[in-house]
């Protein structure tokens, strides 16, 4: 600056006064000494913008696209681990009874006793001619696979990762419409009975589809909930439709059945207690309803021996044979029966065979200690 104001100056203002003028400077240092001096000049100018340090800042942008999707997929990892866990539990569980439907082997139940076996081995595990469990097995196993695949960010047949979380949806929601359907079908047409299995998938399906809902936002779900009602109908309308036809076919089958009554004989003796018992329970009312062609009916009376049945209060459903369009007699419509036998002992209603134990538990038989039941 000093420099700049010797330019400026006049030779006057100088504290030594030579005789001889200096030589005037290039024009290359009065640039720079009027570079310096404007520069200076221009940091100590007052801004009215915002200070240097302000625009130096970045200003705060939206996030791109691909920083969303990446987002997505870091949250989504734990989702498709999930699907992978849980569907392969289900695809274990599945495989082990489509293995036993396939083979007609006995399903170990933990709860419930043979109740899983009914269930697997009735009309109901069947749909459109194909075991249930082993739709069950590729659907539990699909997911498994895409959950496996997509937790490591491997995308096969070029699917997008948004395309993916659909898919995944569409299958989950299947299943729980499906695993609910059948819920309702074990409540109704099983009463009272158990089945964990059953209730195993129900909880896996259920698990899997909010697990795979929950990565959807309030938008999305009202943007795809169409597609998920779409696809429980179809769920529910294929359900339908096979079991009506599994009913048609089992009417007709019923409907060329022509049985003629008979009777079939006992041959087991009774003992001290069953005959005590049959006493006990024809004085009490107790009544037992069945049909000639029951074999359970059958076996609850050889437990009984020959004696004892020929004092129980029996009541015949059909006297005079089954055919086509052959009733149960009044007093068995009456009742109510849902299937035979059925014992109806002091106002209480007991469904199939029984043991022998429990009639007298029911019917309040006092069991005496040297007429033990056998």
């Amino acid at each position: 600056m000093a420099s700049f104001l010797n330019i400026t100056s006049p030779p006057f203002f100088s504290s030594r006064t030579s005789l001889s003028p200096s030589p005037p400077p290039t024009l290359t240092a009065q640039l720079t000494q009027f570079k310096k001096g404007w520069c200076w000049k221009l940091k100590c100018m007052p801004s009215s913008g915002p200070s240097q340090e302000t625009d130096s800042e970045p200003p705060e942008t939206a996030p791109s696209p691909s920083n969303s999707a990446s987002l997505l997929s870091s949250s989504s990892v734990s989702t498709y681990n999930w699907c992978a866990g849980l569907g392969g539990v289900g695809f274990l569980e599945t495989a082990y009874l489509t293995f036993l439907k396939l083979t007609n082997s006995d399903a170990f139940c933990p709860i419930g006793g043979g109740n899983c076996g009914d269930v697997l081995s009735s009309d109901y595990a069947v749909v459109f001619g194909v075991p249930l469990p082993l739709i069950g097995m590729i659907s539990y196993g699909l997911v498994a696979a895409l959950g496996l695949q997509w937790s490591g960010k491997k995308f096969p047949f070029g699917i997008e990762e948004s395309n993916g979380r659909l898919l995944l949806l569409g299958c989950t929601t299947s299943m729980a419409v499906a695993s609910g359907y059948f819920l309702y079908i074990l409540s109704t047409k099983f009463s009272g009975t158990s089945c964990t299995y059953c209730l195993l998938s129900a909880f896996l399906s259920f698990s899997l589809f909010f697990i795979t809902l929950k990565d959807f936002g309030l938008e999305e779900i009202q943007k795809f909930l169409g597609l998920q009602l779409c696809i429980a109908s179809v769920v529910i309308f294929s359900l339908n439709t096979s079991y009506a036809t599994l009913q048609r076919a089992s009417s007709s089958s019923v409907a060329d059945i022509n049985l003629e009554y008979f009777t079939t004989e006992i041959t087991t003796p009774s003992s001290p207690f069953a005959i005590s018992l049959a006493r006990h329970l024809q004085s009490t009312g107790a009544k037992m309803y069945g049909a000639f062609w029951c074999s359970h009916c059958q076996e609850q009376k050889q437990m009984f021996g020959k004696e004892a049945a020929e004092l129980l209060n029996y009541v015949e459903c059909f006297p005079n044979g089954f055919r086509k369009g052959t009733k149960m007699i009044k007093a068995c419509a009456d009742a109510k029966l849902e299937g035979f036998p059925t014992w109806v002992i002091n106002g209480q209603v007991l469904s199939g065979d029984q043991e022998l134990s429990e009639l007298a538990k029911v019917s309040g038989f006092k069991i005496e200690e040297s007429n033990q039941p056998s």
